[in-house]
């Protein structure tokens, strides 16, 4: 497991772990700045977030971050020397997967004491934290029409319904040019199916061409769902095309408002609260401040019964066994290495991607040499408790606790298929800056660093970077976050859903071949 209470300020650098044979950069660096506690000068102009070597490398050397290996020395590197991927080399090397080593049981918080929000309890008891009527296409075909039902929706025109919190429209680039049946089209349908179940959807239209391979009933079928008041589908070419397939949709939208309108919140246990955990944009103090500190909160939300949900499987590669070794089980543990094995051996090989070494150039220009140092972070959202699960994408998460889903990297491929399993909040830390949205859930942001977030504070809800200007320590920032989700939960407003973003953000993983 990752220790995280080793972490020292030395002045203009951050020492990370007693064993690291670097330093991280708290602000910029200019050459020849002496190091207080490190008996080191620096050689070069390092900027914030960037990599200091504390001592000689010998080519090869590993070098390590938080005790973990993110790469090997390029060349012999003397001490005070900039590092990142210039000099850093990418190589694969052996991991020691010790499946549920560390397992731990959690340290439950007893029922009557768990922290609370005011949730909306729909007839099945799931809890939804948002109340909207969806827009599904079934086909990239309708995606327009799907998109004019739900604009017409304004404001002023859902005023007499004030507990609905909006007509969202979920469209996608596919749903035909592709396979009939397979894994392409069941992730699909799965993804679909899941938004349309969701617990903050109240009613569903399902808007269709017609001749598309992604039909409805096939759809629904195999979704077990079944049309009925609050799920209609419309069929554009038996309607009458395109304008009347917009009418359509609005008058079935209309009928579905004052039942909608019914729901209210009432007050529910924080188990009932999911978080979907993405990270983007991510600078060198991503797994010092924002990334541990979401995984502190998600310590204290599992506590309470809730549910964290990891993913990004390219973005945990390379440290993926410090999840193997929390699993609670074998056959968890195996599920994650086989999920790793496929993205290595099968989806990736001899392709340009994140988790063959490189990651964007964002990333790098933030600080992070590799796929291995970003992973570094990026697992530590999760925090520190037993694995409970692994899923593959957008697949129903149904295991309390602390899980992992199977997605890309990209993050509304990520998020969304977090959703369709039933995330009903993300959580997207960024260094850079990131200005995402993913209705029909909240999206809270929170900023690694503070020149950051008072740069971009519109969009940014929390600023972690108190943790490194020294005026939060991880543990209260944790617990800050968690209250200001469950506060979310409740019905306060995000930053993106007050600028309205998430209109968009809809994106099925397209795993399979288009012809």
């Amino acid at each position: 497991m990752i220790d995280l209470h080793a972490k020292r300020l030395n002045g203009p650098v951050i020492r990370l772990h007693p064993d690291d044979n670097v330093v991280v950069a708290r602000t910029e660096c200019e050459p020849g700045t002496s190091i207080p506690g490190e008996n080191l000068v620096t050689r070069d102009k390092v900027p914030a977030g960037y990599k200091i070597a504390t001592q000689h490398l010998r080519k090869g050397d590993p070098v390590l971050k938080y005790q973990v290996t993110i790469g090997f020395a390029a060349d012999d590197i003397p001490a005070g020397t900039m590092l990142h991927n210039h000099n850093i080399e990418f190589r694969e090397f052996d991991r020691d997967y010790a499946i549920g080593r560390d397992y731990r049981p959690v340290a439950m918080v007893p029922a009557e004491q768990r922290k609370t929000f005011a949730g909306i309890v729909r007839p099945d008891g799931r809890v939804g934290t948002r109340n909207y009527i969806a827009i599904v296409s079934s086909v990239n075909c309708s995606a327009t029409v799907s998109h004019a039902v739900a604009d017409w929706f304004t404001p002023e025109r859902l005023a007499e319904y004030p507990n609905v919190d909006g007509v969202a429209a979920f469209t996608h680039s596919t749903g035909c040019g592709m396979e009939l049946s397979g894994e392409p089209m069941q992730l699909l349908r799965r993804t679909l199916g899941g938004y349309m179940r969701h617990a903050n959807v109240a009613g569903v239209v399902v808007i269709g061409l017609g001749c598309e391979r992604n039909q409805i009933a096939g759809l629904l079928a195999e979704q077990g769902l079944a049309p009925g008041p609050l799920l209609r589908t419309l069929v554009m070419q038996e309607i009458g095309g395109t304008r009347k397939s917009i009418d359509a949709g609005i008058e079935a939208v209309k009928a579905m408002l004052p039942e909608a309108n019914k729901a209210t919140r009432s007050t529910v246990s924080a188990e009932h609260l999911t978080v979907g955990l993405q990270c983007g944009g991510s600078d060198g103090f991503s797994s010092i401040t924002a990334n541990p500190a979401l995984g502190n909160a998600m310590d204290l939300l599992v506590r309470h019964g809730g549910t964290a949900i990891l993913s990004e499987t390219p973005e945990i590669y390379g440290v993926e066994h410090t999840l193997t070794r929390r699993a609670a089980s074998r056959e968890v543990g195996e599920k994650l290495i086989e999920r790793i094995r496929w993205w290595k051996d099968v989806y990736t090989p001899g392709r340009d991607t994140q988790i063959n070494g490189t990651v964007s150039p964002g990333n790098q220009t933030g600080g992070l040499a590799n796929i291995f140092e970003k992973s570094l972070g990026a697992s530590m959202k999760g925090g520190t408790g037993p694995l409970m699960d692994v899923l593959r994408y957008a697949e129903p998460v149904t295991t309390k606790g602390f899980v992992f889903m199977d997605t890309p990297g990209f993050d509304p491929v990520s998020a969304t298929g977090q959703v369709a399993g039933g995330a009903n909040m993300i959580a997207f830390t960024t260094g850079r800056g990131s200005m995402y949205g993913a209705k029909p859930v909240p999206s809270i942001k929170l900023a690694t660093n503070t020149p950051m977030f008072r740069r971009l504070e519109e969009d940014m809800d929390i600023n972690c970077g108190e943790i490194l200007d020294g005026t939060a320590s991880m543990e209260e920032m944790g617990e800050r976050i968690l209250d200001l989700m469950l506060r979310i939960a409740s019905g306060e407003k995000t930053k993106s859903e007050e600028l309205g973003v998430g209109k968009h953000e809809f994106a099925p993983w397209q795993i399979g071949i288009t012809g």
